[in-house]
């Protein structure tokens, strides 16, 4: 089996679940409270947002075009996520959590434009400093209600995200370098628009 044949149905459940997000809820709301009402937001919260969504999924594309294994950033980035949504269910409030947040943008494309990649430590600290603060993010804005629940959504959604990356990378980007350079500087605009948002 032909590697976009594996994927096409992650593709399609991954795009059918952010085609529909929009009507559904995607922050803390009247549902967040119940199991179920937390899962869906949890899942749906990664979708949600610009920021979240471009540097989940550009994780997984620089681990196609640039690492020599595609799983090590994204389970970094899922580890390290889960750790700061903890934190962020406690209350825990870093300063520049937005800006950490755009920052990982504008890295990670100008790694993807680079094809730039590191040793695992350097892949793990790099995306689990980021990760956290996305995580941080998610769990301050879904605290409350059952909050496991809406950490095993938050998880896996952001490892679809990856996978999707992931896909994308080996399918579109590894082998064409002006579309790899094109995608990582469309990335590091919005990182850096973001930033100056952020500011």
């Amino acid at each position: 089996m032909h590697i976009h044949q594996a994927l096409k149905p992650v593709f399609s459940s991954f795009f059918l679940t952010f085609a529909t997000s929009g009507a559904a809820l995607a922050h803390t709301g009247a549902d967040s409270g119940s199991h179920h009402g937390a899962f869906m937001s949890g899942l749906l919260h990664p979708l949600s947002g610009t920021d979240h969504l471009a540097a989940m999924v550009a994780v997984g594309i620089w681990s196609a075009v640039a690492l020599r294994t595609a799983w090590q950033a994204p389970l970094a980035f899922v580890a390290l996520l889960a750790v700061g949504a903890l934190a962020g269910f406690a209350g825990f409030q870093p300063p520049g959590v937005e800006p950490a947040i755009a920052a990982s943008i504008v890295v990670l494309g100008l790694l993807i434009s680079w094809r730039k990649g590191f040793p695992l430590g350097g892949v793990v600290s790099l995306v689990g400093v980021f990760a956290f603060f996305h995580g941080v993010a998610h769990g301050s804005e879904l605290a409350g209600g059952a909050q496991l629940a809406a950490l095993a959504g938050m998880v896996i959604s952001t490892a679809g995200l990856h996978l999707a990356g992931v896909g994308l990378g080996r399918l579109a980007l590894a082998h064409r370098q002006r579309v790899r350079q094109a995608v990582g500087a469309a990335l590091t605009m919005l990182g850096t628009w973001l930033l100056m948002q952020a500011a």
